[in-house]
Formats: C-alpha cells, sequence, structure tokens
C-alpha cells in the first residue's frame, strides 16, 4: 500500500498576508521605543548599551555567511543648557511633532525618561501618532522618488 494514499492531496496556493501600513509603522515605532527605553535605562544604570542584529557579509572564500554585528542605534533624548531632559522620536528620517511646532517631550531628569516612553508606547498603540506616522512615510517615499 502507498504512504501517500493515507494523506489528504490537494492544490493549494499561499495567500501573502497583506499588512496595514498603519499597523505596520505603530509597530516599528513601538520597537524602536522599546530600543530607546532600553538605552536610557542602560544609560541609568550605568551601564553601556551595545545591541548587536545579523547581517551579511562576505568570508575570506567568497562566501555570504552570518554575523552578529553591533547595531548604530541613535539616542532619542538631548539635554539643554539647564540640564533638562527631553526626547524626541525620529520616524522615516524626519522628527515627528506632537502637536503644532511642539517636536520634543520635556522629561526633566534622565530617570523620567523609562515613565515618558512608556506612555508614548501606549500613544503609539491607541493610534494617537497614526498621522504624522503616515505623513512622514508619505514624505519620505516622496523624497526617495525624486532621486532615481
Amino acid at each position: 500500500m502507498s504512504h501517500l494514499k493515507a494523506l489528504k492531496l490537494t492544490s493549494a496556493v499561499p495567500v501573502r498576508a497583506t499588512v496595514d501600513p498603519v499597523q505596520r509603522a505603530r509597530e516599528k515605532m513601538i520597537a524602536t521605543l522599546a530600543e530607546q527605553k532600553q538605552m536610557a535605562e542602560a544609560k541609568i544604570a550605568g551601564q553601556h548599551f551595545a545591541p548587536t542584529h545579523i547581517v551579511r557579509k562576505k568570508s575570506a572564500e567568497g562566501q555570504s555567511v552570518e554575523v552578529e554585528a553591533l547595531k548604530r542605534v541613535r539616542q532619542g533624548w538631548f539635554t539643554d543648557a539647564n540640564g533638562k531632559v527631553f526626547f524626541a522620536i525620529r520616524y522615516a528620517g524626519k522628527a515627528i511633532e506632537f502637536a503644532k511646532d511642539k517636536n520634543a517631550i520635556e522629561a526633566g531628569e534622565l530617570s523620567a525618561l523609562p515613565t515618558v516612553i512608556d506612555t508614548l508606547v501606549e500613544a503609539v498603540r491607541a493610534g494617537e501618532l497614526d498621522a504624522q506616522l503616515t505623513a512622514a512615510a508619505a514624505e519620505r517615499g516622496q523624497m526617495l522618488r525624486k532621486r532615481r
């Protein structure tokens, strides 16, 4: 008896899942904010933050191999002349405006930064920054199309 006769055979084509661009933007922003929170917590604890990711490189033999490399992450906060800490986020190469002409959040001191980032994550999940993320992505797309 054939082993294949015991299986249910059919003709099927995999369907590519369509990802909502707004949901994709939210997920990217949440991942970025989580990374910023880890960086801030490491800075508060006095530790060095060095995230890594997998990259493909050519080996000495000319073969493509996966190697773990340091990931370049920009710090999302800055300090003004008075010592106050501000947090700003960038998406698609552009600073996000939270309100008209307001592109940063005043955290006051570094220890308050993780709480500010948690609040931002909740705002992104609730869709409060969808318009800004969509506008920044569209502007980035226009800029890239003009170069060609």
